[in-house]
């Protein structure tokens, strides 16, 4: 049923006549009569019928009537709600990865709960790959992702990307390791060219990284761990299982020295992405916005323009 034949219906139910409802609405009695019809087709039942040189409402008729009476409502309730400029209500879907979410979605998710408390934000911990995923399977709403300069993600037309914040990230090694402080990035590798190396379990950015600085510096690494916890990242170092890579400020471990990584750099940059589709749908836009401030004030790094 189209919305605008329910509201002829509607309009003939109060005004009484054709003729009041055609120039209620600006068109024609003929107009009015076809939409009815087609309206009485599609319901397999007559709505209106003679009364006299005017028409009247079937019992069926003024059944719909009130049935299109609420329709017509909640249709106007969700246009209202769904607007751009409407106040940000409903269900939000995110995922992303863990610091993200930690460190950044969770404090807004407590402001939240007091200024918007009709907005209700739904969290799941992805890794990018999932959180994209999901994103392009309808199953989340904003995905919050990251990649490295050195390992830049491939753009995808299907999706905006809004930059939040950058780190940078140091390379993890056993505290006894004979490297000194002004030691550049290559030279850092290269001394840990016999080393086992440890990347992420479920994703491959990192060990992109890894293996480019490697390259450079002369040298393929032995890739032999994959974990998905930074803190599990310093216990395997610090039980002599290899070297990772681990952000700069992180709090170590007592056997594990954080090397920070110049000549070239290491830099995480990390992204709120969206469908180009839901850009304006007031929830998304609320808290992309929110994370985009709260990025520019707690990060260490201005954001950097997307891949």
């Amino acid at each position: 049923m189209e919305t605008r034949r329910l509201r002829l219906l509607v309009e003939l139910s109060r005004l009484g006549s054709m003729r009041a409802v055609a120039d209620a609405v600006g068109t024609t009695t003929s107009t009015v009569s076809q939409q009815l019809t087609v309206l009485a087709r599609e319901m397999g039942t007559a709505l209106i019928e003679p009364d006299g040189r005017r028409v009247r409402l079937t019992p069926a008729g003024r059944r719909l009537a009130e049935h299109a009476t609420a329709i017509l409502a909640a249709v106007d309730t969700a246009r209202l709600d769904l607007a751009p400029g409407a106040d940000p209500n409903g269900t939000l879907r995110v995922a992303g990865f863990a610091t993200a979410i930690r460190s950044h979605l969770l404090p807004l998710v407590t402001d939240l709960a007091t200024s918007h408390p009709r907005l209700h934000v739904l969290v799941r911990e992805h890794e990018p790959a999932e959180a994209l995923a999901l994103l392009a399977a309808d199953e989340t709403d904003l995905a919050l992702t990251y990649d490295y300069n050195l390992a830049p993600a491939a753009p995808d037309p299907a999706v905006h990307a809004t930059a939040l914040w950058t780190a940078p990230w140091g390379l993890a090694i056993p505290a006894c390791a004979d490297v000194p402080d002004a030691a550049d990035s290559l030279e850092v590798f290269a001394r840990f060219r016999a080393q086992d190396w440890i990347v992420n379990s479920r994703n491959t950015a990192d060990e992109t990284v890894i293996r480019t600085l490697a390259s450079m510096a002369g040298f393929t690494p032995r890739i032999t761990h994959g974990v998905d916890s930074l803190d599990l990242v310093q216990g395997m170092i610090t039980a002599g299982l290899g070297t990772g890579l681990l952000p700069i400020g992180t709090p170590t471990f007592s056997g594990v020295r954080l090397m920070p990584l110049t000549g070239p750099q290491v830099v995480l940059r990390a992204y709120a992405v969206a469908r180009h589709g839901r850009l304006a749908w007031p929830p998304l836009t609320l808290v992309t916005d929110l994370l985009v401030r709260r990025s520019a004030t707690t990060a260490p790094d201005s954001p950097v323009p997307p891949p």
